[in-house]
């Protein structure tokens, strides 16, 4: 891939750097180079199962690494294999996570660029390309609370600009002035579709001054271009805390991924951009200086295969991963011992609300640099008033009003998370979760498997019926995330549960769904411990005991179990409140129907695909010899939650519920 003449395609203004460093951007280029190169062959010997080619854009990769500080967050794409090398991370170990193998960074569980390392502080994406861009928000607004005087580099193609997480990342960055530096790359192609499909403006850049942002347009081939601009620009955010966004100009020579090929380019475009190859202009522009000769060059070259070749013999000859299924099962969670912290007050009764609010102002003090978000919060103490007051004790630094952008909240959350700050996130109602639904169960759940990183979030979800708020403010929407790994759901139906619960929820690590029936929020009264205690997770509660039937529920049904029960005094039942849903406490579920031999679960969600169904059938597997009758569940109609309050007192299962059961127990 030589330019078509020895003469020098660009403008390369060396000014005040050394040789030293003009050789060390000119080497860093080379290396990735040259390991694509291998990488290419390997492909072709079906070595390695896919490849992203980076080839003519590394000068944006190795000048924005060389300009961030080591100890500063980098959030690349799968075309930023400079970015790594650069960050000198071990090239077997890369060869090894090409390869599916143990010693990459996700034990074969994920491939290609999809990995991040404390370590060498890179956070790599997602497929899903727009999540990294708030990820970036939340690892600045760490910056920005400790006062770390940071700047953090993500990365973006030029297609990805297009999807809502670019738009609301900005947008956060902006609102709150955070320290990042937008990077994107405009290769001229999302996969085959051409930029002028995927926006209509002449420069992407334009887009940050939309937001207050403000932006550059730098030449992406033009290494001592990209290296002396974001150096600079790097120096002014670490002293004036701020985003920016940078538009580099470059072109993809080779296929989206190798095996898409470049048959939608136009040949004369290809050729065009060949001669501005990064890697060769700048050796051309070393040379005719006579800072790099032709012996240096090969004694470069030599030590990069060198090292190349004996990395990769190194990966090679490591064993195949072996599947253990233990290790997999225990590495969806970061484990935490799951013991509770015991009160030692008087209790006083409190409602329901008072539970949610009291946890997290204790929680607040208990964890010096807890962090919650969520829409209105601050002054206003959000939708329910349950953080009223909190920005007098606590700050509007960490009770934050945010966007209406629940993405790139739960992304800011995710990246507080990778710089070791707690948070919670309040979703004005659960409904609003479909919003940010992608980075939840593709980021947060999936990144302790995944990486090892784990996502230290709470999102409170106020939900449920029964208040006449209509499709879109009353759905219990918990069988969406019970079905992810490395989700934990929490939905207590009283305030002792609540507080506790809620409690632990923020000392897990681990990403946790905290339910909170608004139906529940003023109308529940229970005697709760004022100071700070917790309880475990995966722990039924059981609230009633009897021979008769085990009935399993939680959330704001329970209190219609009980109510159900009041006016049958002569049904004798265990009353099971699960907690949690994630995890679940099969082992008192399966003990008490051993007892009755019959079963019936309620959920305030409707039927088809909800927990009961799963309980039914975990009941009928492990259970079977011990039921008298089939396992029956109750549940809300198959339609949205409607509006007028008779058709949701039809829609709601609390009026099914008696007579369901009253049929069991006569089976």
């Amino acid at each position: 891939m030589k330019p078509t003449n020895s003469s020098v395609n660009f403008n390369y203004s060396i000014n005040n750097l050394d040789e030293t460093l003009l050789l060390s951007l000119y080497r860093n280029m080379l290396k990735p180079r040259l390991i694509e190169e291998r990488m290419l062959v390997l492909l072709r010997q079906g070595k390695i199962s896919k490849w992203f080619s980076g080839i003519g854009q590394e000068a944006i990769s190795v000048g924005v690494t060389m300009a961030i500080h080591s100890d500063e967050y980098i959030l690349p794409m799968h075309r930023n294999l400079g970015v790594f090398t650069t960050r000198k991370i071990p090239l077997y170990r890369l060869f090894a996570q090409w390869q599916g193998k143990a010693s990459g960074f996700t034990k074969g569980r994920d491939r290609s660029f999809h990995f991040g390392t404390q370590q060498y502080k890179i956070v790599g994406m997602i497929s899903h390309l727009g999540p990294q861009l708030g990820v970036a928000d939340g690892i600045a607004l760490a910056s920005k609370l400790k006062n770390k005087n940071q700047v953090t580099a993500v990365f973006s193609g030029e297609g990805g600009t297009s999807e809502g997480d670019f738009h609301e990342a900005l947008n956060v960055a902006s609102v709150w002035q955070l320290p990042v530096l937008f990077c994107i790359e405009n290769n001229g192609y999302g996969l085959s579709t051409p930029t002028h499909e995927q926006y209509n403006c002449k420069d992407l850049a334009a887009r940050g001054i939309g937001y207050g942002m403000e932006s550059h347009i730098i030449d992406g081939n033009n290494i001592v271009e990209v290296y002396t601009k974001v150096n600079a620009l790097a120096k002014d955010i670490r002293r004036n805390p701020r985003p920016i966004l940078v538009e580099f100009k470059t072109f993809r020579i080779r296929g989206h991924e190798e095996a898409s090929g470049t048959k939608y380019v136009p040949e004369e475009l290809i050729t065009s951009w060949t001669t501005k190859d990064p890697l060769l202009n700048f050796e051309a522009f070393l040379k005719a200086e006579t800072i790099i000769t032709e012996e240096l060059e090969a004694d470069f070259k030599a030590e990069i295969n060198k090292e190349i070749n004996e990395h990769l013999k190194v990966a090679n000859e490591e064993e195949e991963i072996k599947p253990n299924e233990s290790e997999e099962l225990s590495d969806v969670f970061q484990l935490i011992k799951n013991e509770g912290i015991n009160s030692k007050s008087k209790p006083e009764e409190i409602r329901f609300i008072d539970a949610i609010s009291s946890s997290l102002k204790e929680s607040m003090i208990q964890h010096e640099d807890l962090v919650i978000m969520g829409q209105d919060i601050a002054e206003y103490g959000g939708a329910f008033k349950i953080t009223e007051g909190f920005i007098d004790q606590f700050g509007k630094e960490r009770v934050r009003n945010t966007p209406i952008c629940e993405s790139a909240i739960i992304e800011t959350a995710m990246g507080l998370s990778i710089a070791g700050i707690k948070s919670v996130v309040e979703m004005q109602f659960a409904d609003f979760v479909s919003s940010g639904f992608n980075p939840v169960v593709n980021y947060l759940a999936k990144s302790y498997y995944r990486w090892k990183q784990n996502a230290d979030v709470v999102i409170r979800m106020p939900c449920g019926g029964g208040v006449a708020a209509g499709p879109f403010h009353s759905q219990t929407n918990e069988a969406w995330f019970t079905k992810t790994p490395g989700l934990k759901v929490v939905y207590p139906a009283f305030p002792y549960d609540a507080k506790g619960l809620l409690n632990q929820a923020i000392n897990d690590p681990n990403p946790v769904l905290f339910f909170e029936h608004k139906a529940l929020y003023r109308n529940i009264r229970q005697e709760v411990p004022t100071d700070y205690y917790t309880l475990p997770f995966g722990k039924a509660s059981v609230i009633k005991a009897g021979n008769d039937v085990t009935i399993v529920s939680y959330g704001a049904a329970v209190h219609w179990v009980l109510e159900t029960l009041d006016n049958n005094p002569d049904i004798s039942a265990d009353v099971i409140d699960l907690r949690t849903l994630q995890p679940l406490d099969l082992e008192r579920i399966y003990a008490s129907v051993k007892k009755t031999g019959k079963a019936i679960i309620l959920q305030e969600d409707s039927l088809f695909g909800g927990i009961a169904s799963d309980i039914s059938a975990n009941i009928m597997e492990q259970c079977f010899k011990y039921l008298d009758a089939p396992v029956m569940r109750v549940a809300s109609m198959e339609t949205p939650i409607p509006f007028a309050a008779q058709l949701e007192q039809q829609y709601l299962p609390k009026n099914k519920f008696e007579t369901a059961l009253k049929t069991l127990l006569a089976y």
